[in-house]
Order: structure tokens, then sequence, then C-alpha cells
């Protein structure tokens, strides 16, 4: 019986759970719908409206991104588990990546949407992929309706986006400072929950190559946000950002992990 992850393929937050499940070497097939179609599978999964959900095999289905996370690691082995279970660590991991959350998440797609919706070439060529060939057929058509949703569900306007790069501005030298005693993770010595969540919250802000589906190259993004992320690029914090995608996302990285069980 194979877990479904419900999507929206090119959400961050999606990504969270989709790199989570794929590091835990997890059986799961995603189910990616763009946003109002994937209503009615949610809501069969156990959820409302927002996704991700994992669907289980046996009915109902685990909203949102962190309870996932939770689920997962009740399904491997001590190695892969993304929250520790020494209790000082696991209380600073879960601080992090609610932070992560409630944060970067909303203020990383806020600033690059501000931008990306304003090119329909680039929604019509990358905010398609994963959707099933019907919604990939109607995504010109939908896609004037889809940036208004966009623009009023998430409040993306110029002033938000500027209280939102100052916030990222905090965020990504608060990390660098973390980061400059020379630890390779933001918790402990191996990678947790924190690392994952502020990888895949903060990925629109970098465009890492290994994300879980393509995103626009930098050479293709509109010259405000192309000089935007060369920026955070250039951070300790992106830098880092950079390096758990290169190191910890993808075949080479599961390599380097045993089997999920146990």
């Amino acid at each position: 019986m194979t877990l479904r992850l419900i999507t929206f393929p090119i959400s961050h937050f999606c990504e969270k759970a989709r790199w989570a499940l794929d590091r835990a070497r997890l059986d799961y097939r995603e189910e990616g719908h763009l946003p109002l179609f994937q209503i009615a599978a949610v809501r069969r999964a156990g959820g409302k409206r927002q996704v991700p959900v994992l669907a289980l095999p046996e009915g109902g289905g685990i909203p949102d991104s962190t309870p996932i996370l939770h689920y997962i690691d009740t399904l491997v082995a001590p190695a892969l588990r993304l929250f520790p279970e020494e209790p000082a660590q696991r209380r600073e991991v879960e601080a992090l990546e609610e932070r992560f959350d409630k944060t970067l998440g909303p203020a990383a797609r806020r600033v690059v949407y501000l931008h990306l919706l304003r090119e329909p070439v680039l929604l019509n060529r990358y905010l398609v992929h994963g959707l099933p060939a019907w919604q990939r057929a109607i995504f010109p058509a939908y896609r004037p309706l889809l940036s208004r949703l966009i623009r009023r569900g998430l409040r993306v306007t110029e002033e938000a986006a500027a209280r939102d790069e100052e916030k990222l501005r905090v965020l990504f030298a608060e990390i660098g400072e973390r980061l400059a005693d020379g630890r390779r993770y933001l918790v402990g010595d191996r990678f947790t929950a924190a690392d994952l969540t502020f990888a895949a919250l903060g990925a629109p802000l970098l465009g890492p190559a290994q994300y879980g589906v393509p995103l626009p190259t930098l050479a293709e993004m509109p010259p405000r946000l192309r000089e935007k992320i060369e920026g955070y690029r250039a951070t300790a914090a992106g830098k880092f950002l950079l390096r758990l995608y290169a190191e910890e996302r993808g075949t080479a990285a599961l390599r380097a992990v045993p089997p999920s069980g146990g």
C-alpha cells in the first residue's frame, strides 16, 4: 500500500514534506494539483484546503508539513529521524522549525511571487511541473485567476515584500552567526528537521538545482529578482542552504544513510 503526498508541486512547504519522504526512502506517490483543484483530494484525506497532505493507505491522512515530518520519524531507523531524541536538542530543533515555518516560508514566497507573477512565460513553464495533463493543458487560461488568488491569499504587495525582506535579512544574519563557529548543521552534529526546513523554505530565494521540481534558472529570472537571489547566495546562510541541497538532497545523499525501518 502506497502513501500519497497531495501537493502543489512547486510549493516549498510541499518540498519540505517531499524531501523528508525521499530521504526516508518511503514508498509514496505524489499527487500534484493546482490551487483550488486540490480541495476534494485534500478533504478525502482528512485535511481542509491546504497542501501538503499525506494520505495514508488505511484511510485518512496527515495535513501540514510539520506533522508529516513527525509521522515519518515514526517509520524510520534512528539514523534517519529528523527530530533528536535528546530533549534539549529536540526542543531547539522544534523551535527553529516553527520559526522557519512562520517567518521564512511566508516571507520567501511573497518576495519571489512579487516578481514571478509579472512573468507569464516563466509561470507557464515552471508552475505546471508535476500536474496532471489536463491541469497543464488549462494552465494558460487559468493563470490570470491563479495570479489573483496568490496575490490576495498571500497578500503579495510591494509593501509586504519590503517588510519581508527586512525579516529575511535579520534571519539570514542570525543563521550566519550561528554557523560562524564552523558547525555543519544548525543543531548538533547531524542533519535535522531544522536544517531541512531552513533549506526547503528558503529555496525559492536561492534556486538550488536539486529542488524537487525544476525552478527557473538564474539567467531566466527578471533582473530585480536575479539581483536578490545573487545577494542571498553570497551570504553565509545562503551558502549553507545550497550545501545542504547539494549534500543532503537527491540520490547521493540517499546512498549515505541506511534504509528505513527498525
